[in-house]
Protein backbone atom coordinates (compact mmCIF):
# COMPACT_ATOMS: atom_id res chain seq x y z
CA UNK A 1 0.00 0.00 0.00
CA UNK A 2 1.34 3.44 -0.66
CA UNK A 3 0.23 6.38 1.99
CA UNK A 4 0.29 9.58 0.77
CA UNK A 5 -0.35 12.81 3.52
CA UNK A 6 -0.85 16.53 2.77
CA UNK A 7 -0.86 18.46 5.67
CA UNK A 8 -0.80 22.44 6.77
CA UNK A 9 1.28 22.45 9.50
CA UNK A 10 1.17 26.50 10.51
CA UNK A 11 4.83 26.16 11.02
CA UNK A 12 6.94 23.05 10.95
CA UNK A 13 8.61 24.13 14.47
CA UNK A 14 5.22 24.49 16.42
CA UNK A 15 3.96 21.49 14.91
CA UNK A 16 7.54 19.15 16.29
CA UNK A 17 6.87 20.58 19.61
CA UNK A 18 3.06 19.37 19.19
CA UNK A 19 3.76 16.29 18.58
CA UNK A 20 3.97 16.01 14.30
CA UNK A 21 7.07 13.16 15.06
CA UNK A 22 4.63 10.82 16.90
CA UNK A 23 1.43 11.29 14.31
CA UNK A 24 4.50 10.02 11.65
CA UNK A 25 5.50 7.18 13.45
CA UNK A 26 1.58 6.10 14.07
CA UNK A 27 0.88 7.22 10.53
CA UNK A 28 3.29 5.64 8.62
CA UNK A 29 3.23 7.84 5.56
CA UNK A 30 5.22 6.97 2.22
CA UNK A 31 4.71 10.43 1.22
CA UNK A 32 3.89 13.64 2.77
CA UNK A 33 3.26 16.78 1.03
CA UNK A 34 3.67 19.97 3.75
CA UNK A 35 2.11 23.07 3.40
CA UNK A 36 3.01 26.56 5.52
CA UNK A 37 6.49 25.12 7.23
CA UNK A 38 7.30 28.54 7.85
CA UNK A 39 11.18 28.27 8.75
CA UNK A 40 14.70 28.49 6.36
CA UNK A 41 16.19 25.58 6.25
CA UNK A 42 19.42 26.53 9.25
CA UNK A 43 16.48 26.63 11.93
CA UNK A 44 14.71 23.46 11.21
CA UNK A 45 14.34 21.29 14.39
CA UNK A 46 16.61 18.60 14.99
CA UNK A 47 14.72 15.45 13.67
CA UNK A 48 12.21 17.51 12.13
CA UNK A 49 12.09 14.74 9.14
CA UNK A 50 13.53 11.69 10.74
CA UNK A 51 13.29 8.74 8.87
CA UNK A 52 12.32 10.92 5.32
CA UNK A 53 14.29 12.61 2.59
CA UNK A 54 12.61 16.33 2.14
CA UNK A 55 12.35 18.63 -1.41
CA UNK A 56 11.83 21.81 0.51
CA UNK A 57 11.28 25.35 -0.67
CA UNK A 58 11.17 27.61 2.16
CA UNK A 59 10.71 30.80 0.25
CA UNK A 60 12.27 34.19 0.78
CA UNK A 61 9.39 35.84 3.09
CA UNK A 62 10.24 35.17 6.55
CA UNK A 63 8.05 33.69 9.10
CA UNK A 64 5.61 32.71 6.05
CA UNK A 65 4.65 29.66 3.73
CA UNK A 66 6.92 27.28 2.61
CA UNK A 67 6.02 23.88 0.98
CA UNK A 68 8.10 20.51 1.02
CA UNK A 69 7.67 17.01 -0.18
CA UNK A 70 8.70 14.33 1.97
CA UNK A 71 9.61 10.50 0.85
CA UNK A 72 11.20 7.50 2.14
CA UNK A 73 13.21 7.31 -0.64
CA UNK A 74 15.36 9.82 -2.75
CA UNK A 75 13.43 11.07 -5.73
CA UNK A 76 13.72 10.63 -8.67
CA UNK A 77 13.37 14.19 -9.64
CA UNK A 78 12.48 17.76 -8.04
CA UNK A 79 10.66 20.58 -9.72
CA UNK A 80 9.93 23.82 -8.02
CA UNK A 81 8.87 27.28 -9.10
CA UNK A 82 11.99 28.88 -7.02
CA UNK A 83 15.48 28.84 -8.64
CA UNK A 84 17.17 27.21 -5.83
CA UNK A 85 15.76 24.39 -3.71
CA UNK A 86 17.17 22.58 -0.30
CA UNK A 87 17.11 18.58 0.30
CA UNK A 88 17.23 17.18 3.31
CA UNK A 89 18.31 13.42 4.33
CA UNK A 90 17.41 11.52 7.08
CA UNK A 91 20.51 12.02 8.88
CA UNK A 92 19.59 15.41 8.56
CA UNK A 93 22.17 16.14 5.70
CA UNK A 94 21.30 19.14 3.26
CA UNK A 95 22.15 19.95 0.07
CA UNK A 96 21.50 23.08 -2.53
CA UNK A 97 19.74 21.75 -5.69
CA UNK A 98 18.75 23.67 -8.78
CA UNK A 99 15.55 22.18 -9.78
CA UNK A 100 14.31 20.52 -13.00
CA UNK A 101 13.51 23.85 -15.17
CA UNK A 102 10.01 24.14 -15.47
CA UNK A 103 8.18 26.73 -18.34
CA UNK A 104 5.82 28.91 -15.90
CA UNK A 105 2.46 30.69 -16.09
CA UNK A 106 3.04 34.46 -16.57
CA UNK A 107 0.62 35.06 -13.07
CA UNK A 108 2.99 32.65 -11.13
CA UNK A 109 5.95 34.57 -11.86
CA UNK A 110 5.89 37.49 -8.97
CA UNK A 111 5.46 33.94 -6.77
CA UNK A 112 8.49 32.08 -7.36
CA UNK A 113 9.91 33.36 -4.08
CA UNK A 114 7.12 32.84 -1.85
CA UNK A 115 7.46 28.97 -1.34
CA UNK A 116 4.33 28.08 -2.79
CA UNK A 117 4.98 24.96 -5.42
CA UNK A 118 7.53 21.74 -5.23
CA UNK A 119 7.04 18.93 -6.62
CA UNK A 120 8.87 15.63 -6.65
CA UNK A 121 9.13 12.04 -8.73
CA UNK A 122 8.64 9.37 -6.51
CA UNK A 123 11.46 6.44 -7.29
CA UNK A 124 9.73 3.90 -6.29
CA UNK A 125 6.47 4.09 -8.29
CA UNK A 126 5.21 5.88 -11.37
CA UNK A 127 3.85 8.82 -9.40
CA UNK A 128 4.87 12.58 -9.77
CA UNK A 129 3.66 14.03 -6.35
CA UNK A 130 3.15 18.11 -5.89
CA UNK A 131 2.45 20.11 -2.70
CA UNK A 132 0.76 23.43 -3.57
CA UNK A 133 0.19 26.30 -1.11
CA UNK A 134 -2.41 28.96 -2.71
CA UNK A 135 -2.76 32.40 -1.29
CA UNK A 136 -5.36 33.27 1.62
CA UNK A 137 -6.24 35.62 -1.07
CA UNK A 138 -9.39 38.28 0.66
CA UNK A 139 -12.69 40.00 -0.75
CA UNK A 140 -13.47 41.90 -3.28
CA UNK A 141 -13.49 45.41 -2.73
CA UNK A 142 -17.49 45.43 -3.09
CA UNK A 143 -17.55 43.43 -0.29
CA UNK A 144 -15.57 44.98 2.46
CA UNK A 145 -17.20 46.94 4.99
CA UNK A 146 -15.10 48.57 7.68
CA UNK A 147 -15.88 47.26 11.17
CA UNK A 148 -16.78 44.26 10.29
CA UNK A 149 -13.20 42.72 8.85
CA UNK A 150 -10.36 41.54 10.98
CA UNK A 151 -7.79 43.25 8.70
CA UNK A 152 -8.18 47.10 6.78
CA UNK A 153 -10.06 47.38 3.89
CA UNK A 154 -7.49 46.84 0.95
CA UNK A 155 -9.41 47.42 -2.15
CA UNK A 156 -9.44 43.87 -3.02
CA UNK A 157 -5.93 43.70 -4.03
CA UNK A 158 -5.45 40.29 -2.11
CA UNK A 159 -8.48 39.18 -3.88
CA UNK A 160 -7.61 39.79 -7.33
CA UNK A 161 -4.01 38.90 -6.45
CA UNK A 162 -5.46 35.27 -5.17
CA UNK A 163 -7.43 35.22 -8.58
CA UNK A 164 -4.28 35.74 -11.00
CA UNK A 165 -2.48 32.80 -8.66
CA UNK A 166 -5.90 30.77 -9.55
CA UNK A 167 -5.64 31.85 -13.37
CA UNK A 168 -2.13 30.94 -13.89
CA UNK A 169 -2.39 27.76 -11.66
CA UNK A 170 -4.94 26.34 -14.27
CA UNK A 171 -2.63 26.43 -17.06
CA UNK A 172 0.37 25.46 -14.85
CA UNK A 173 -1.39 22.18 -13.00
CA UNK A 174 -2.79 21.15 -16.89
CA UNK A 175 1.16 21.70 -18.01
CA UNK A 176 2.53 19.49 -15.31
CA UNK A 177 -0.09 16.68 -15.52
CA UNK A 178 0.66 16.41 -19.08
CA UNK A 179 5.05 16.37 -18.83
CA UNK A 180 4.27 13.67 -16.07
CA UNK A 181 2.33 11.36 -17.95
CA UNK A 182 5.14 12.09 -21.13
CA UNK A 183 7.15 10.66 -18.44
CA UNK A 184 4.63 7.33 -17.91
CA UNK A 185 3.73 8.80 -14.44
CA UNK A 186 0.23 9.25 -13.18
CA UNK A 187 0.07 12.69 -11.51
CA UNK A 188 -1.05 13.78 -7.69
CA UNK A 189 -1.40 17.36 -6.39
CA UNK A 190 -1.94 17.51 -3.18
CA UNK A 191 -1.92 21.04 -0.52
CA UNK A 192 -4.05 23.84 1.18
CA UNK A 193 -5.91 25.07 -1.84
CA UNK A 194 -7.83 27.77 0.21
CA UNK A 195 -10.55 27.25 -1.29
CA UNK A 196 -13.82 24.81 -0.27
CA UNK A 197 -14.78 23.77 -4.12
CA UNK A 198 -18.51 22.45 -3.31
CA UNK A 199 -21.19 22.95 -0.90
CA UNK A 200 -20.40 19.60 1.34
CA UNK A 201 -16.68 21.28 2.25
CA UNK A 202 -18.11 23.54 4.35
CA UNK A 203 -20.42 24.72 7.17
CA UNK A 204 -23.73 26.61 6.21
CA UNK A 205 -22.37 26.46 2.71
CA UNK A 206 -26.02 29.09 1.86
CA UNK A 207 -24.21 31.65 3.88
CA UNK A 208 -20.88 31.24 2.63
CA UNK A 209 -21.44 32.88 -1.05
CA UNK A 210 -19.75 36.11 0.40
CA UNK A 211 -17.13 34.79 2.22
CA UNK A 212 -13.52 34.34 1.10
CA UNK A 213 -12.78 30.57 0.10
CA UNK A 214 -16.08 30.24 -1.05
CA UNK A 215 -17.02 32.98 -3.45
CA UNK A 216 -18.01 31.40 -6.88
CA UNK A 217 -15.11 33.28 -8.95
CA UNK A 218 -12.67 31.27 -6.75
CA UNK A 219 -15.15 27.54 -7.09
CA UNK A 220 -15.07 28.39 -10.71
CA UNK A 221 -11.25 28.02 -10.76
CA UNK A 222 -11.80 24.60 -9.04
CA UNK A 223 -14.14 23.57 -11.42
CA UNK A 224 -11.11 24.12 -14.02
CA UNK A 225 -9.10 21.80 -12.30
CA UNK A 226 -10.81 19.05 -11.19
CA UNK A 227 -13.01 16.66 -14.03
CA UNK A 228 -12.96 13.25 -15.29
CA UNK A 229 -10.60 13.80 -18.27
CA UNK A 230 -8.07 16.27 -15.32
CA UNK A 231 -7.77 15.77 -11.91
CA UNK A 232 -10.25 13.88 -9.42
CA UNK A 233 -11.50 14.71 -6.21
CA UNK A 234 -10.17 11.90 -4.73
CA UNK A 235 -11.31 12.09 -1.13
CA UNK A 236 -14.83 13.37 -2.42
CA UNK A 237 -14.66 10.37 -4.36
CA UNK A 238 -13.97 8.46 -1.73
CA UNK A 239 -17.05 9.83 0.41
CA UNK A 240 -19.14 11.85 -2.38
CA UNK A 241 -22.01 12.55 0.00
CA UNK A 242 -20.45 12.80 3.25
CA UNK A 243 -20.78 16.40 4.65
CA UNK A 244 -17.05 16.87 4.83
CA UNK A 245 -14.42 15.54 6.16
CA UNK A 246 -13.62 18.83 7.18
CA UNK A 247 -9.67 19.27 7.24
CA UNK A 248 -9.78 23.14 8.56
CA UNK A 249 -11.06 25.29 11.79
CA UNK A 250 -10.52 28.35 13.28
CA UNK A 251 -8.88 28.40 16.72
CA UNK A 252 -11.52 30.53 17.67
CA UNK A 253 -13.85 29.23 19.96
CA UNK A 254 -15.73 26.14 19.59
CA UNK A 255 -14.99 25.18 16.05
CA UNK A 256 -13.11 22.36 16.44
CA UNK A 257 -15.65 20.98 19.09
CA UNK A 258 -18.67 21.65 16.71
CA UNK A 259 -17.20 20.49 13.58
CA UNK A 260 -17.96 23.95 12.43
CA UNK A 261 -14.92 23.63 9.79
CA UNK A 262 -13.60 23.46 5.91
CA UNK A 263 -12.55 21.19 3.58
CA UNK A 264 -9.97 22.99 1.64
CA UNK A 265 -6.92 20.42 1.59
CA UNK A 266 -7.04 18.18 -1.27
CA UNK A 267 -5.51 15.17 -3.44
CA UNK A 268 -6.47 15.96 -6.74
CA UNK A 269 -4.99 12.82 -8.75
CA UNK A 270 -5.38 11.69 -12.27
CA UNK A 271 -8.35 9.33 -13.10
CA UNK A 272 -6.19 5.90 -12.80
CA UNK A 273 -4.33 7.25 -9.73
CA UNK A 274 -7.57 8.20 -8.24
CA UNK A 275 -9.13 4.72 -8.89
CA UNK A 276 -6.34 3.34 -6.93
CA UNK A 277 -7.34 5.32 -3.52
CA UNK A 278 -8.76 2.35 -1.26
CA UNK A 279 -9.49 4.32 2.27
CA UNK A 280 -8.56 7.93 2.82
CA UNK A 281 -9.93 11.18 4.69
CA UNK A 282 -8.91 13.83 7.57
CA UNK A 283 -6.75 12.45 10.64
CA UNK A 284 -8.69 14.70 12.69
CA UNK A 285 -7.21 15.16 16.11
CA UNK A 286 -9.40 13.19 19.41
CA UNK A 287 -10.02 16.88 21.04
CA UNK A 288 -9.30 20.65 20.86
CA UNK A 289 -5.94 20.37 23.08
CA UNK A 290 -4.68 17.63 20.91
CA UNK A 291 -4.50 19.69 17.77
CA UNK A 292 -1.03 20.03 16.19
CA UNK A 293 -2.13 22.71 13.73
CA UNK A 294 -5.49 24.68 13.03
CA UNK A 295 -5.75 22.34 9.73
CA UNK A 296 -5.39 18.10 9.94
CA UNK A 297 -3.53 15.84 7.73
CA UNK A 298 -5.32 14.36 4.73
CA UNK A 299 -4.51 10.98 3.86
CA UNK A 300 -4.87 8.41 1.40
CA UNK A 301 -4.12 4.76 1.09
CA UNK A 302 -3.42 3.71 -2.52
CA UNK A 303 -3.24 0.50 -4.23
CA UNK A 304 -0.06 0.53 -6.33
CA UNK A 305 -0.56 -2.84 -8.15
CA UNK A 306 -3.85 -0.74 -9.74
CA UNK A 307 -1.51 1.32 -11.29
CA UNK A 308 0.45 -1.59 -13.45
CA UNK A 309 -2.90 -3.05 -14.55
Amino acid sequence: MLRVSTFNVNGIRAVHRRGFGDWLAARTPDVIALQEVRCPVPALPEGAFAGYHAAYDAGALAGRNGVAVLTRMPPAAVRSWAQVLHVVTPDGGLAEVTPDPTPLARELKAFTTEGRYVEVDLADHPVTVASLYLPKGGLPAHLQVPGRMREAPDGGAKHARKLRFLAGLTRQVTASRRAARARGREFLLMGDLNVAHQGLDVVNWRRQHRSEGFLPEERAHLDALIGPRRLLDVVRELHPERQGPYSWWSWLGNSFVNDTGWRIDYHLATPTLARAAVAGGTDRDAHRDARMSDHAPVTVDYDPAALAR
